[in-house]
């Protein structure tokens, strides 16, 4: 097959959709749907999410440097686009959506409780790429819903049914086609 030279802007790859709550000095505080946030450090633990500078959550984290990474169901799918189409300035996205806050364990931004997976972290980082800054964030704390474990007590992130942004499309994780090191298995033929 033949390629061409043709530029490819906005999301060409899958990328986890997130809920990430910032706070503001006195406490009000806003979500933001982000797609362009991922794993950059296994230990220590560290996500990277990336905002534009325009954005109100761009401004909450240079004043209060602390976030919590949600991760949204698919049963909350409509209340997560919102949350990206709007600004925290004008609208209290938690009353607009009637998702929960529930203070964190150790930062100031709350957790989102119809959220199975959230991750507390304080930013250690922030690079300037272009139209986007980089926040590097060390995770502190971590919380993951009772019903995500499976029955050895581990967590199975698949029973949470996150759902993906692919260019302007959120799709859902219906189907698993392997795992880390499969190819590595001996061959039972």
């Amino acid at each position: 097959m033949a390629k061409i030279n043709k530029s490819i802007t906005g999301a060409p790859f899958p990328t986890p959709v997130a809920l990430v709550t910032t706070t503001d000095k006195s406490g009000q505080a806003n979500i933001i749907t982000l797609a362009w946030v991922g794993i950059v450090c296994s230990q220590p633990f560290m996500v990277g999410v990336s905002i534009r500078p325009t954005r109100y959550s761009h401004k909450l984290l240079l004043e209060v440097p602390e976030v919590v990474i949600n991760i949204p169901t698919e049963a909350i799918l409509r209340q997560a686009d919102f949350c990206g189409t709007v600004s925290g300035r004008e609208i209290d996205k938690f009353q607009a959506t009637n998702l929960t806050a529930e203070s964190a364990s150790v930062v100031k931004p709350p957790l989102i409780v119809e959220c199975p997976v959230n991750l507390e972290g304080k930013v250690n980082n922030k690079l300037t790429l272009g139209t986007h800054d980089l926040f590097i964030c060390e995770i502190v704390a971590s919380h993951i819903d009772e019903t995500l474990l499976n029955e050895e007590g581990k967590p199975d992130l698949s029973r949470a049914k996150p759902f993906i942004y692919l260019a302007t499309d959120y799709l859902s994780l219906d189907k698993k086609i392997g795992h880390y090191a499969f190819t590595k298995k001996k061959s039972t033929t």
